[in-house]
């Protein structure tokens, strides 16, 4: 029998989550939910599901094994708790959710249920970033000195005014950071280790009609010692690949989305030519530099296979809840640092409680 499928939050990101679907072997969709009866319908009649207008009649569909949530990063919790209370195993979309309150009642629930709990950060499952993840394992780069993070994307005002929810503190979470780079904040965090100690500015440099950041610059302090920039934006024309670098005593490597840029050791190894041919040039997307519908859901393919190999097996998926956790945490903490214009350190204790969250168009905190 097929694991059964269904999928709460009926949006763009839906239609990701049906191609992946339907790309896993053994894996149905079965359902789709959505408030707005016309976003399930449109689900179902690309993908021959059955639309839900009602979460409750949905969850109660014994056909269904897993839900995944892509409703507004604010609202992640409520779903994601009724579908593990339902017996459901869960996957989130990026973020977790908008506060480590909110993360931590889902991965409360889901552990009291004994559900599977995956948060979805796709771009682990690249290729590209698991070679690289192994190097750092390998100590190939010696003792690490820089891991940087640099997503220089563009959004347009209509982007931001298309949806209510878009650029809200309450249901965006943030702006280019907690939206667009968390992805970038997830690898960082996966290959450099957990973050010490935060330095940062924010602000709304180019867009209107928004709560939150457009652009942020954050220095970073890994447990390890190492150092690392962290730069975000919404606001530059026309976008640009995200770009990973990590630099060591004994290596380098530079990761333009899927494609290595620089490959280079110290102690050459044969396989590093191979890796490095292999891994440029590689079909990426556009990586929703400029489009956020310009992305693959191969990623999001393998991470699914992985959700459903933990299900099987009874072990722990390879992303689970305290994973999607440790990025939100680092956000907060650059939140707060750009806000109070003092460093923060890691782990925080409790959520942040800004002071002021709007921002003005010069970007300085009002």
């Amino acid at each position: 029998m097929p694991v059964g499928f269904g999928i709460v939050g009926c949006g763009m990101i839906s239609h990701f989550h049906a191609r992946a679907i339907n790309d896993c072997r053994g894996a149905k969709l079965v359902g789709g939910f959505d408030t707005v009866p016309a976003a399930a319908d449109k689900l179902s009649e690309a993908f021959g599901c059955t639309p839900y207008y009602d979460l409750d009649e949905m969850l109660a569909d014994p056909r269904i094994d897993v839900v995944t949530i892509g409703t507004p990063s604010g609202a992640h919790m409520e779903p994601a708790v009724a579908a593990a209370r339902a017996g459901k195993h869960v996957i989130v979309e990026k973020p977790l959710e908008v506060n480590l309150r909110r993360c931590d009642a889902i991965i409360d629930a889901c552990q009291k249920a004994g559900v599977v709990l995956s948060t979805i950060f796709p771009s682990r499952f690249h290729q590209t970033c698991r070679e690289l993840k192994r190097a750092i394992d390998q100590g190939r780069f010696g003792k690490l000195v820089v891991g940087d993070a640099f997503v220089k994307w563009y959004r347009t005002q209509q982007y931001y005014d298309s949806g209510a929810w878009r650029g809200t503190w309450q249901l965006d979470g943030g702006g280019a950071l907690m939206n667009q780079a968390i992805h970038s904040v997830d690898l960082m965090y996966w290959l450099m280790g957990p973050v010490r100690e935060i330095r940062a500015r924010f602000g709304l440099l180019a867009h209107e009609r928004i709560e939150v950041e457009d652009t942020v610059m954050a220095t970073l302090e890994y447990e390890n010692g190492a150092m690392g920039v962290l730069e975000a934006s919404t606001a530059i024309y026309p976008g640009f690949l995200k770009r990973i670098e990590v630099h060591g005593d004994a290596g380098s490597a530079m990761m333009e989305e899927e494609d290595f840029k620089v490959w280079e050791f110290a102690k050459k190894r044969k396989s590093d030519e191979k890796i490095h041919a292999a891994m440029q040039g590689k079909e990426s997307g556009g990586g929703g530099a400029a489009d956020p519908a310009a992305i693959g859901h191969h990623g999001h393919t393998r991470q699914f296979d992985d959700v459903l190999a933990a299900i099987r097996k009874g072990r722990a998926p390879l992303i689970d809840g305290l994973e999607g956790r440790r990025s939100v945490e680092i956000i907060l903490g650059v939140y707060k640092a750009a806000e109070t214009g003092r460093a923060v350190e890691l782990p925080l204790k409790s959520d942040p409680v800004l002071k002021s969250r709007k921002l003005s168009v010069a970007g300085a905190v009002q």
